[in-house]
């Protein structure tokens, strides 16, 4: 079994700031790409941001300059640092990785539960 598990989501103010932490655990191999997707009510689920196991990232453009991803590979885990955090930065954040599990042989995707991020004055 595999899991992911999201914490730091919360309510914060506009021009604030947060970070979102999600843990893989369980009987794992390898982990490729981990990422983080959003979706906001009446709103299609979207990238955010994703890091390759070598580190290179990829940002959607509404977020690039405010929101950095990283990952600690000896603890399977990846971050999201937001900043600048704006209203429309609203929404449902899910984790996601790609996962090897131990006694298989090919990639299979898993997602967090996801965490709410409010941003209000």
């Amino acid at each position: 079994q595999v899991q992911l598990v999201e914490t730091g989501g919360g309510l914060v103010q506009p021009g604030g700031s947060l970070r979102l932490t999600c843990a893989a655990s369980g009987s794992i191999l390898t982990i490729s790409a981990m990422g983080w997707y959003r979706q906001a009510p009446g709103r299609q689920r979207e990238l955010v941001a994703r890091i390759s196991s070598g580190g290179s990232t990829n940002y959607a453009d509404s977020v690039k300059g405010r929101f950095t991803i990283s990952r600690d590979n000896a603890k399977n885990t990846v971050y999201l640092q937001m900043s600048s955090l704006k209203s429309e930065d609203t929404a449902v954040y899910f984790c996601n990785a790609d996962v090897v599990p131990a006694g298989y042989e090919r990639r299979y995707v898993y997602w967090g539960q996801g965490t709410q991020v409010t941003v209000s004055s």
